[in-house]
């Protein structure tokens, strides 16, 4: 264990180091060997628990902007659960080195990418902002998020990770120097072939600006100065149209406004909804607001609602995916009892039941379907799936990142929405009220993004795409396969061997 445990939290804290804003994505198939190497040769108790330490070194840092304002306790709940998964996982790595299983890389690949599926759906929903694939947005394996989404980038660096463990451990063992040469190159080439991937960004396309206004203040209470955030989103947004309207700027055929970007409900505040008709009618283009809404009952709604000239609100999407213990809180009366801090949340937000889809008309080009996903719901599949099919030609991610201050936070979340926009093909503005904003195009490239805490726009034409990725057809079957195929392997590995010389059934 003294040889063991420093391996372990060493795969922990490399797979923490390659994602943003470190952003070391070559750590992240080293972090896996690591942890897999770990295991070999160990017990199924020891396996695991090597495996929760080195965990808890990736998700203690990797989560920390969980605790900016909490405390440690929700901090630390969150990065042990999380590091359960990866106990599992070094586990299960001890249960396949007891047997000689066929291929074992691809087995410890599999059982890597289904334990990453199943804490992204489970428990309360499920946490897959730290799949491996987002650490990977500036990596040649992301090309692979085309053809089967986060399920195949994951199972190409843990299969790298885990050609790299092979090869280490051949070479600490003194194999023949083809038994460390053959898996280093495989792993070599592995990496390098997703180049040849084609990511296209041609085709018609829409003239989009975003709206960064700025939060007057970070944390919980980002928007405790009554409008504060609504007046510095019309403020900059004035100054758009006085651009537009000298001619430095092109007319937008789409602007966005981030979440909470009004932050007061403008139907019941007619000051609030004064400052969005006026931007509107500065702007003379739709205009999508990020709004909080008081309803239905005792609940709120964080939406999305859509102004078009001349019309007013149009269309609207409520978030169909509140974050548990951040949106709403599950069992509230039992986690009283362990913290007062649930009752910060004081209102429950309530999920919306439509799809995210809004087909604005544009008269420069085709009509724009925005799918749409508002903050934490980039990271999740089937929100953006689901819009991509009741065809979505481009995805608007509004989000608020206020009360996360200058941590990792904001990074984490545009290079998800960068591995998305490879995932389906689509371009994709990533709207956020303090920073980081962008325009992402189909081939996962960030566009002019923005610094953190400063008023911005940001403008320009984006690709429409209608075509659907191979990952897009396939939707979450590679998730799926990947889970049940981890399954039954290791399920195959615990199986208990028959002793030599014990009697056999009668046939």
């Amino acid at each position: 264990m003294l040889r063991r445990l420093p391996l372990a939290v060493a795969g922990g804290a490399a797979l923490w180091l390659s994602f943003p804003d470190i952003n070391l994505w070559l750590m992240a198939p080293l972090g896996i060997a690591l942890l897999a190497l770990s295991a070999v040769g160990t017990g199924l108790g020891r396996g695991f628990l090597l495996g929760f330490l080195g965990g808890a070194a990736w998700f203690i840092p990797y989560v920390s902007w969980t605790g900016l304002h909490v405390g440690w306790l929700p901090w630390f709940a969150l990065a042990f659960a999380l590091a359960f998964f990866v106990g599992v996982f070094t586990m299960s790595v001890a249960a396949l080195h007891r047997r000689q299983v066929l291929l074992r890389p691809v087995a410890t690949a599999l059982v890597w990418t289904g334990l990453e599926w199943v804490r992204s759906v489970a428990p309360f929903g499920g946490f897959p902002w730290g799949r491996v694939a987002f650490s990977q947005a500036d990596s040649p394996l992301a090309g692979l998020a085309a053809l089967g989404g986060p399920a195949a980038v994951g199972f190409a660096v843990a299969l790298i990770g885990a050609l790299l463990g092979r090869a280490g451990h051949a070479m600490y063992r003194l194999r023949p120097p083809r038994a460390v040469a053959v898996p280093a190159v495989t792993a070599v080439l592995l990496l390098m072939a997703p180049l040849l991937i084609p990511l296209p960004t041609d085709g018609p396309s829409g003239q989009f600006m975003a709206i960064q206004g700025n939060a007057p203040q970070t944390g919980l209470d980002f928007n405790a100065k009554r409008r504060q955030i609504l007046d510095n989103h019309g403020r900059v947004s004035e100054l758009a149209a006085a651009q537009i309207a000298s001619g430095a700027r092109p007319a937008p055929d789409l602007v966005v406004w981030p979440e909470n970007a009004s932050d007061i409900d403008p139907f019941l505040n007619p000051d609030a909804g004064a400052v969005i008709d006026r931007a509107v009618a500065d702007l003379d283009a739709p205009l999508l607001v990020g709004a909080v809404l008081a309803g239905p009952g005792e609940y709120v709604s964080n939406t999305s609602l859509l102004y078009l000239p001349g019309h007013g609100p149009t269309q609207r999407y409520v978030k169909r995916r509140p974050v548990p213990f951040a949106e709403f809180m599950p069992y509230r009366d039992f986690f009283r009892a362990i913290t007062r801090k649930v009752d910060l949340l004081e209102r429950d937000f309530v999920a919306g039941d439509k799809v995210g889809l809004m087909r604005i008309p544009n008269s420069q080009g085709p009509t724009i379907a925005a799918g749409l996903g508002i903050c934490f719901e980039v990271a999740i599949e089937d929100v953006l799936q689901e819009a991509v099919h009741s065809g979505a030609n481009v995805l608007i991610i509004q989000t608020n990142n206020a009360m996360f201050d200058l941590s990792a936070e904001s990074a984490q979340q545009l290079a998800i929405s960068r591995i998305r926009a490879i995932e389906f093909g689509r371009s994709v503005v990533h709207s956020s009220n303090v920073g980081i904003s962008a325009l992402i195009t189909p081939d996962g490239v960030a566009h002019q993004a923005t610094q953190m805490f400063e008023p911005a726009i940001i403008q320009g034409r984006l690709p429409l795409r209608s075509e659907l990725t191979l990952a897009a057809r396939l939707g979450p079957w590679p998730d799926r396969l990947t889970a049940l195929v981890a399954l039954v392997l290791v399920a195959a590995a615990l199986r208990p061997t028959r002793r030599r010389g014990s009697r056999q059934a009668p046939r």
